[in-house]
Parts: C-alpha cells; structure tokens; sequence
C-alpha cells in the first residue's frame, strides 16, 4: 500500500500546508508560558479535530506550524477555529497580562494569516525551515 497518502472512505490525499499567524499589533507577547500554551492549544485542537501537526515553532510574534489535514477540512476553517479557541482559552489564564498588552478585550491574533500548501516539496525541508524559525 502507497503509504504517501491517506485513505478514508473513498478519499485519497495527502494535504499539508504552512501557516503563519500573527499576534495583533506584532506585539511580542509569545514567549515563556504564553508560547508553551499555545502550542499546547493548537495540539489539543488538531487532536480534536483530527488534524496532523508535522511541526511548529513560535516567535516572539508569531507561530509556524505545518499541518496535515482531510480534504473535507478548508484552511481558512482551520486558522479560524485555531485562532478562536486559542484566543478564548489565552484570556481565560492570561486576562490580566493580555489587558495591558490590547485595550479591546478577547483580541490576540491579526485578522490576516499565511498559508501556503507544501505541494511537492518534502515535508522534511518544509519542517527543518520552520524548526529553524524560533
């Protein structure tokens, strides 16, 4: 069996993409605990939702991560329910460090991302640049 690609009902694929997401204003606010929760998050949310997560790394301003998912998943879906429950579950533990870093509450992220699929381009060059990020 062809182990590049998954099977699931009458699916075949193998979809893997690149995202970038930004803390709103750039603010430097991912680092210490803050980063280790937010990956944490993002894990527990692919695990949810049957997500792959290939590689992630932070930065002070945002987060890399490369993930696989199903061909009934849309990228955009992704990044909305990851920047939703993480912003959520950020300022129930953090409400008070979050409020003097953003006056409007319930805000972490920028309204854009970056996305890009990896194609045919190997998953280990991808994952190496975004290990190589941090």
């Amino acid at each position: 069996m062809d182990t590049r690609y998954n099977h699931k009902n009458r699916r075949k694929y193998n979809l893997k993409v690149h995202i970038v997401i930004v803390t709103k204003y750039r603010k430097k606010i991912l680092k210490d605990s803050i980063a280790e929760d937010v990956k944490q998050y993002i894990e527990d949310i692919a695990t949810e939702k049957g997500y792959e997560i290939l590689a992630m790394v932070t930065n002070k301003d945002h987060i890399h991560f490369l993930i696989g998912y199903d061909c009934t998943d849309c990228v955009a879906n992704i990044v909305k329910i990851v920047k939703q429950k993480t912003t959520y579950l950020l300022w129930q533990k953090y409400s008070r460090y979050l409020s003097k870093c953003y006056w409007k509450k319930k805000i972490f992220w920028s309204d854009g991302y970056f996305a890009c699929s990896i194609g045919e381009v190997s998953t280990a060059t991808i994952q190496r640049y975004i290990e190589t990020q941090g």
